[in-house]
């Protein structure tokens, strides 16, 4: 039997919830090594909906787990009803839900809160001693709960192709031992088994976005 593995979801779409391309990105590349991917999504309304086309909000509601379930083929279930006894590793992609939906971490960086249900999941899946593999902006909810791990969302200098590389110098501050890495690189905290990769942190072609996600999921499972 392959493995199970929970990929965690904030929405649907960059800018309010998870990242489309990264989420199928993860579902492929498990497909590929034989694992079968388990969708959640917590049931909660959204920080706000974005219109895509105008990048702005409107004043449109809608519920995390609902939006989520459009990613999922809706075959998913509440982040409520997961359990790790039945799991052999997480998966969080990222996108602005991560900051907006599962954390405040949009507007109040390294002073924010996270979902309870997430940061029980998270601390479900460590204590269990089973692997995490989290891309894009995800691992600053590592770096609020997992004080000393290491992690990677990129490059810590920013500049045209890191845009968001400011996001490095509060996890730092958070206590976490940040590491550089390309887009198609990975990090990997050995004792927390906690697998990181950049993703669309960079401003890179979609196939390295795909090759890093892909060299995490790899590790995610060899560890699980």
């Amino acid at each position: 039997m392959g493995k199970k593995v929970a990929i965690v979801l904030s929405g649907c779409g960059v800018y309010d919830g998870s990242e489309i391309h990264e989420s199928s990105a993860v579902l492929v590349h498990l497909s590929r090594e034989g694992a079968q991917g388990e969708f959640y999504a917590p049931d909660v309304e959204q920080m706000h909906v974005v219109d895509h086309v105008k990048g702005q909000p409107t004043q449109e509601k809608r519920n995390v787990l609902v939006e989520s379930a459009r990613i999922a083929r809706g075959n998913i279930k509440d982040l409520a009803m997961l359990n790790v006894k039945e799991l052999d590793a997480l998966i969080m992609p990222g996108g602005f839900g991560v900051a907006k939906n599962l954390s405040t971490w949009a507007t109040q960086g390294k002073n924010c809160t996270i979902s309870k249900v997430v940061e029980e999941t998270l601390k479900a899946f460590h204590a269990a001693k089973k692997p995490i593999g989290m891309c894009c902006i995800s691992p600053v909810l590592a770096a609020k709960i997992f004080p000393g791990c290491e992690l990677t969302v990129g490059q810590d200098r920013e500049c045209e192709k890191w845009p968001y590389a400011k996001t490095a110098e509060a996890m730092k501050e958070l206590g976490c031992k940040y590491v550089n890495k390309h887009v198609d690189e990975i990090h990997v905290d050995v004792k927390n088994k906690l697998v990181t990769t950049s993703a669309f942190m960079c401003n890179a072609p979609v196939h390295e976005v795909y090759d890093g996600i892909g060299k995490m999921i790899k590790e995610v499972l060899k560890l699980a």
